[in-house]
Order: C-alpha cells, then structure tokens, then sequence
C-alpha cells in the first residue's frame, strides 16, 4: 500500500469516525457524553489534518459520504459505547496501515493517532488487546495460535 493510499484509508475512516460519533452523543448519556465530545473533536481534527497530508501527497482528499452504515443499531448507553469502540477500533486498524506506509514525521503522527484510538477503545470497552490496530495478530493472541 503506498503512503498515499494509507492516508486516504485513514481519512475515509475519520470522516465515519466523525459520523459515528454524531450517533454515539446522541445515545451515550450524561455520564460519557463529555467524553463522547472530547473523541468527536480528536476525529475531526485528525480528519483535517489528513486531508492537509493528503494533499500534500499529492492526491485529492476523499471527502465524506452522506451517511455511513452502522455495524449495529445503537438505540442506548451499553451499545452506544461498543459503537464508539467498534469505531476507535477501525480507526486503530487504519492507522496501522499508515504506520507500515510511512516513514519520518508522518508515521510519527500516525502512530500518535493509533495509540489515541486503542487508548480510547480501551475507555470505551473497559479492556485492551495486545496489538492494537493489527486485527491479524489480535485475533490470534485471542485464539491461542
């Protein structure tokens, strides 16, 4: 995958970060909604500094879709929650990619935005995985091999 390809797949899913979290304040609750906000600012941010880079890369920024389709329907505070660290969880995973891709202040930046997201996935879920981002190895600590 070249630097440019990983930066749009990141980009991509910061725009459905954002989305997501549109719905999850809609449903976290008093208790995490703070929380809920401080995550939607940091996608949004992170969003904008992408298409920056994403520019200077020479490509065209993927801009957002109108909608996003949901993993599952968070009607509450409990599914709300996994929502948000199904989202934090995808975003980890594209950040991985932009990590392997990259090289100098870029992959710095990348791996500062994969260790925020497993930081707040971790919030989100109540527990962690080893390799946060590398769905390959995560699934295999998980099953043993």
């Amino acid at each position: 995958m070249s630097t440019l390809d990983a930066a749009q797949a990141a980009l991509a899913a910061e725009h459905a970060a954002v989305y997501g979290y549109g719905v999850v304040g809609g449903r976290i609750g008093d208790k995490r909604r703070a929380e809920a906000r401080e995550a939607y600012d940091a996608h949004r941010a992170r969003r904008d500094a992408l298409a920056r880079t994403v520019h200077d890369l020479g490509g065209k920024p993927v801009v957002s879709e109108a909608a996003y389709a949901l993993p599952f329907p968070a009607a509450d505070t409990a599914s709300a929650a996994r929502l948000a660290a199904v989202l934090e969880d995808r975003v980890a995973g594209v950040y991985a990619d932009l990590v392997r891709a990259s090289e100098g202040p870029l992959r710095r930046e990348a791996a500062g935005a994969l260790r925020e997201a497993a930081v707040r996935a971790v919030r989100w879920q109540g527990g962690s995985v080893a390799f946060p981002g590398l769905a390959e190895l995560t699934t295999s600590v998980r099953e043993g091999v």
